[in-house]
């Protein structure tokens, strides 16, 4: 089965994606905040796709408050999961957003938030996620 991990602190939104994850993509999936938790995930090779909120409100690394495009960063920075896809989903969405966002971070694919094409969703993620062992 395939691993998903969703950094979101939005619990509505974590449910949701959870739940397209879980029923439409036949996903595995963690929600955390936790960028230690987060990125022992990745490095341990426990998922195989993460969606990740680039505003996060709780998460903090060595101290220090981090976003979604900074743990994006430290993701792609590692040869040992640069190439970890990770999908941005965040509320920013005017336009110039996505480039900027998809720049800045070296992710892989960006969706808006909120998620209202659930079709669109899955088809994003099911594009990235490596082909069931």
């Amino acid at each position: 089965m395939r691993r998903a991990l969703v950094v979101e602190d939005d619990a509505h939104n974590a449910v949701l994606f959870r739940k397209l994850l879980e029923k439409r993509c036949g996903c595995e999936v963690t929600v955390t905040e936790s960028a230690d938790e987060i990125l022992a995930l990745v490095s341990g090779g426990k998922v195989d796709l993460v969606v990740m909120d680039v505003s996060l409100n709780n998460t903090r690394l060595h101290g220090h408050a981090v976003n979604g495009v900074e743990l994006c960063q430290l993701i792609k920075a590692d040869p040992r999961t640069a190439r970890m896809p990770v999908i941005l989903a965040t509320a920013h969405a005017m336009r110039g957003d996505a480039e900027k966002l998809l720049a800045e971070s070296g992710a892989d694919d960006y969706i808006a938030k909120p998620i209202v094409d659930h079709e669109q969703f899955v088809a994003r993620v099911r594009a990235r996620l490596p082909e069931a062992a």
